[in-house]
This record gives C-alpha cells, sequence and structure tokens, in this order.
C-alpha cells in the first residue's frame, strides 16, 4: 500500500514537470523532450566534475593537470610526492616542453636534505637604493597576492599561519590588510587603483592612513598594482550585497554599497610621476616599493627603465604576472586574449632593464603558475629573484579547482564569504599543509640547482635550459627568448655573495640590513 502511494506521487510529480516543460516557453528542449530534457541540464552542470574524474588524462586539465595537483597535494600532505614509472609526457613529440641540463661536476652545493629548506633572495630587497628597512628576503617562494573579500577569513588565516610556518612573506592583495592577515606572517601590502585601508572618503589615496596602517602590522615592502595577469587593464565591481561590515571597515568603504575600482591609479598618471609616488611612499615608511604588472605595451616599461637609470628614482622591484595567472573572476576575453604568457611577457622587461645595466639594481619577481618547480626554475634561469604563488597555495590548502570561485559557491570554503562553507577550513592543520608545500617547493629548487651544479636556483642561466620541439630541434631558453650574453644573471658579486651564503651559514631570519 505504501509503495502504491510513493509511486502515486513520483507519477504526479513527473505529470506536474512533463506539463510544466510543456507549456513553458524559454527552453525548447524541454518542451520538445519534457522531463527527460531536464538530463541534458544535469550533465551540463556535473560536465566539470565528469571531465575532471572520468574523462580527462593526468596530462590534459587545465589549468592544472592531475598531475599537478596531485603533487602538491601530496608534498602539502607529506606524503609520497614521487612518480613511478616514468614520465607521462610525450618527449619525443612534445612542443615547448622546457629540459634542465644537469652537470657532472659542481662546487660546494647546499644541504638538499635541510627539512626548512632556506632559499634565501640572492638580493637585498631596496638595498641598492638605501631604502631604511631594507633586508633580504628569507625565501625565494612567497604567497601571492589574494584578498579577503575574493578568498574567506579561514582561508587567509590558514595562508598567513603557513607564510609564518614556513618563514615565507603574504602579500595582502589589494582588498586591504584584515585581520586575517594579522596571524605572525610578513606582509608585502598590495595598493590597487582603489587604495582599500589607504583612502580618504572620495576615493583617492591617504597617506597618513598608509603609515597607520604600515605602523600596526609586520609589512615589509608595498607593491603597487598596476594590472594582473588574469585581467590587466580592467577595473572591478564589488556589489553591495557582498560589502559586509567587516569588508566595509577594512576597505574603507560604505557598507551595503556597490564599489567600484577603477581602471588606472588616480594617484599619478604616467611613469614620471608614479616614480614620485614610489618615492614618496619609501621616504615615509622606510620599506622597499615596487610595482605588479602584466606585459602588454613595452613603451612604460622602456620609459621606467630610461628614467631609472638617471639613477635619482626607481623601484625596488617588479613583479611580473603572467597572462596564465588566475583571478577571482574575469571576463573570457582577458583570461584568454590579453596581456602576454609569463615567460615572453618576464623576458621582454628583463631585456628592456639589461639593455641599460639596470638588473642588478632591481628584484625581479614573477608570478603566473610558478608554485611548479619546472616553471619555477624556468622563471629563475631568466631571471626572476623570487617567485609568487596563489592557485598552488590554495590547492595546498584544500582547493580542489571547482572553478565556482566567481560564484560563491566554493565548495572547500577557500574562495567565498559563505560561512556555512569557510566553516569547513581548519586554519591550524590547513596552515600546516601551506607551510610543508612551500618548504618543499624550496626544496625542489634546491635539488634541481644542484642537478645544475649550481648552489641557488637564481645561478641557473638561460643557457642551462633547453626548449624542445618535438624530437628533432631544441634550442636554449637563451636563443628562444633572445638574451645577450649575460642576461639572466646574477652580477659577480651577487653570485659570490649568495654561493657563500647559503653554502656556509644558514639563511637568517627577514631582518633589516643596518
Amino acid at each position: 500500500m505504501r509503495a502504491r502511494s510513493i509511486g502515486a506521487a513520483a507519477a504526479t510529480a513527473l505529470a506536474l514537470v512533463a506539463a510544466r516543460d510543456l507549456i513553458q516557453k524559454k527552453h525548447a528542449l524541454l518542451r520538445n523532450f519534457p522531463v527527460v530534457g531536464h538530463a541534458r541540464y544535469l550533465l551540463e552542470t556535473i560536465g566539470p566534475e565528469l571531465r575532471q574524474y572520468i574523462v580527462t588524462s593526468n596530462e590534459e586539465e587545465r589549468p592544472f593537470s592531475r598531475d599537478q595537483r596531485a603533487w602538491i597535494y601530496a608534498s602539502a600532505k607529506e606524503e609520497n610526492n614521487y612518480f613511478g614509472f616514468g614520465t607521462e609526457t610525450d618527449v619525443e613529440h612534445v612542443q615547448g616542453h622546457a629540459y634542465v641540463k644537469q652537470r657532472t661536476f659542481a662546487g660546494t652545493l647546499p644541504d638538499v636534505h635541510d627539512p626548512q629548506a632556506p632559499l634565501p633572495s640572492a638580493k637585498v630587497l631596496g638595498g641598492p637604493r638605501g631604502r631604511a628597512k631594507a633586508f633580504r628576503p628569507a625565501s625565494v617562494v612567497n604567497i601571492s597576492a589574494m584578498s579577503f573579500g575574493s578568498l574567506s577569513g579561514a582561508a587567509i588565516t590558514a595562508l598567513n599561519q603557513g607564510a609564518a610556518l614556513a618563514g615565507t612573506m603574504h602579500n595582502t592583495g589589494e582588498g586591504g590588510l584584515s585581520p586575517y592577515h594579522r596571524n605572525g606572517g610578513d606582509l608585502v601590502l598590495q595598493l590597487g587603483t582603489s587604495y582599500f585601508g589607504c583612502r580618504d572618503e572620495d576615493g583617492g589615496f591617504n597617506l597618513g592612513k598608509l603609515k597607520d596602517v604600515v605602523a600596526g602590522a609586520p609589512v615589509k615592502a608595498i607593491e603597487i598594482k598596476l594590472s594582473q595577469g588574469a585581467k590587466p587593464g580592467l577595473g572591478g565591481m564589488l556589489p553591495g550585497a557582498k560589502v559586509t561590515e567587516e569588508i566595509a571597515e577594512i576597505r574603507g568603504i560604505p557598507a551595503g554599497k556597490d564599489c567600484a575600482s577603477p581602471s588606472r591609479h588616480t594617484a599619478f598618471s604616467d611613469v614620471d610621476s608614479m616614480l614620485d609616488f614610489v618615492e614618496l611612499l619609501a621616504t615615509e615608511t622606510g620599506l622597499p616599493v615596487g610595482v605588479k604588472s602584466a606585459v602588454g605595451e613595452m613603451a612604460f616599461w622602456q620609459e621606467l627603465a630610461t628614467l631609472m637609470a638617471r639613477g635619482d628614482r626607481g623601484v625596488d622591484f617588479v613583479t611580473i604576472d603572467g597572462g596564465e595567472g588566475g583571478t577571482g573572476a574575469a571576463p573570457r576575453i582577458f583570461a584568454d586574449s590579453v596581456a602576454l604568457p609569463f615567460r615572453m611577457g618576464f623576458s621582454r622587461v628583463y631585456g628592456t632593464f639589461a639593455e641599460l645595466g639596470l638588473t642588478d639594481e632591481v628584484t625581479f619577481i614573477g608570478s603566473g603558475k610558478l608554485g611548479l618547480p619546472e616553471n619555477a626554475t624556468v622563471a629563475f634561469a631568466l631571471g626572476a629573484d623570487m617567485v609568487n604563488v596563489a592557485r598552488e597555495a590554495m590547492l595546498s590548502i584544500g582547493c580542489i579547482q571547482s572553478q565556482k570561485c566567481h560564484t560563491d559557491r566554493c565548495p572547500t570554503g577557500i574562495a567565498t564569504q559563505n560561512p556555512w562553507l569557510a566553516r569547513g577550513i581548519d586554519p591550524t592543520s590547513k596552515a600546516t599543509r601551506a607551510a610543508v608545500y612551500l618548504r618543499t617547493l624550496r626544496r625542489e629548487l634546491i635539488k634541481v640547482s644542484s642537478a645544475v651544479g649550481v648552489a641557488h636556483p637564481a645561478l641557473i642561466t638561460a643557457n642551462d635550459i633547453e626548449i624542445m620541439n618535438g624530437d628533432y630541434e631544441a634550442r636554449t631558453l637563451a636563443s628562444v627568448y633572445d638574451y645577450k650574453d649575460g642576461w639572466g644573471e646574477l652580477g659577480p658579486h651577487l653570485a659570490d655573495e649568495i654561493t657563500a651564503l647559503i653554502t656556509t651559514t644558514p639563511a637568517s631570519a627577514q631582518e633589516p640590513i643596518v
């Protein structure tokens, strides 16, 4: 009897759905195929998951393949991150794959078994320009810009605690310095076009507020964000519904009201005034100051290098973001087709400074899928001094690449402000995973450097890596990107200094250079 009732109810429900499908005019598929047509929408909804777990091979998925994610997950959990039986890469035919050329003999090398994997920067950040609070970063791997608001408070807390455990720096992102960034990790304060946390009532930059923020937190450097790889030259809109009281207080904006971020800065309007702004910030705070940008037209970089060659003004660091970089949300055209990929963009910017002999005076930082050992190694060979990692750090604390960042429905609670979803993150345990991943990446870079026969990844040159074009041609990085002799390499005094530092004494904490 009960079964009959259930069957009757189910039949009635299906009849109602069928009737609704036949009457509605929005979907032709459902009018033509009532009830069963819903299966198409269900399959479309779970299509990414089907492709992720069933259809694609270990090397096909993007942005990060299954093998890449597996390496990050295993590394973060201190599990076996080795792979057996040989490479899955089609080395006989693949185009564009980078191969590192190992050396048979080498001089003094660092300990590759140190669990902390100390790997300081080869350059003193802010040193060449005499900044009052110049320092040598203790880690060449640091956490890239991800704002509170884009990420949940629990995720920011986990990343910041992880940065503290691993001895790395954590970039605040342009959303302002939140309480979740104050969990022990050293910070790089990012200033975007809206100057969140450092703005006046009209949205303009406020120096006094900046100085208050810097004085009240472990800020080690300031990064002026000009653009990012996934959405260069594009402003943003934070809907009023997402501007909670907490976010409003952190960012210095009215709660519950739409907040539009302009696509360009208002504190400066050209390279000349930008350098004046950089020097103002450095003078008033004593901190190293740099810029972050994706790479498009090169006139900006050429003028910047030309003005810096005079010696009176300049940025302390340049962060180059590749067009393959990530974001919480961006129009498809910007994510796919605006801004150069990292290797091409970075090499052009580096070459612009190299032509004028300025590369030892600037710290070059790379970002855009550089949290994988092979990509990071190529970045160092091209002349990067440090790399920033974002999505890889998110993966280390549980991101499953569901690609729902823009929906506020991140299933792992990382890229959402939904309290119920965010509660799934335990910051303490995830912080440990982030720290282990960061240390593991440094250890991998030390191992690769040792294989090349040098003590530090910054000593790997553009001639130590070849780019394969199937099984019939190979060219060095130097040849591919038109590097001249010595480009991508440290000056002799910097090379000797970092070799001595990393092979004789443990890396010191990030302390001011006096």
